[in-house]
């Protein structure tokens, strides 16, 4: 699924992002960047060691959640990795909407400033930290699309999204969005 935002695109795609050719791959990481499960342990497994060298040398204190950092990509093919550590869903209460869209706008932010034309997002928070599917695809679109508008700025998005579930979702909203 594809739309334009300005002259910017933003693309739903159901796939692996270890695989995605971009400027830039967005991880959703832990708070200590130690690499774990999900598509962290992905990312961390096919960008192989040279990630964790990275970023225990640049940030040995880690990443808050709603922020994010960059580091090499490693054997994946891009050029950056964008770690960004979402929030744990505890029922929406407790600034989980706030961080989750601070994490898409930080690395909107880091990807623009290192010069990426393109950047992959996987749909942060919605695995172990147990972020609903439909609530986070609402969050994470209306925060990319409102940065595109804004900054115009990358030429493409991309969504990669693993799942007919989490693709669903994502496309539903998307077309609300958009509407």
């Amino acid at each position: 699924m594809l739309v334009q935002i300005g002259k910017c695109r933003l693309q739903l795609v159901q796939g692996d992002i270890t695989q995605q050719q971009v400027d830039a791959v967005v991880n959703a990481a832990n708070a200590q960047l130690a690499g774990g499960g999900g598509v962290d342990g992905a990312i961390h497994r096919a960008g192989g060691p040279d990630i964790m060298r990275d970023t225990d040398a640049r940030y040995p204190d880690g990443c808050f959640p709603g922020e994010a950092v960059a580091s090499v990509a490693g054997l994946l093919p891009a050029a950056h990795l964008i770690h960004t550590v979402g929030p744990v869903w505890r029922g929406g209460r407790d600034g989980e909407p706030a961080a989750l869209a601070s994490c898409y706008r930080k690395s909107l932010q880091l990807t623009v400033d290192l010069g990426c034309k393109s950047v992959a997002f996987p749909a942060i928070s919605t695995g172990v930290y147990g972020y609903p599917l439909d609530l986070a695809a609402n969050v994470a679109l209306k925060s990319v699309i409102d940065f595109l508008k804004w900054h115009k700025q990358p030429d493409d998005v991309r969504f990669i999204l693993f799942g007919e579930g989490a693709f669903g979702a994502f496309a539903r909203s998307l077309e609300i969005q958009v509407a």
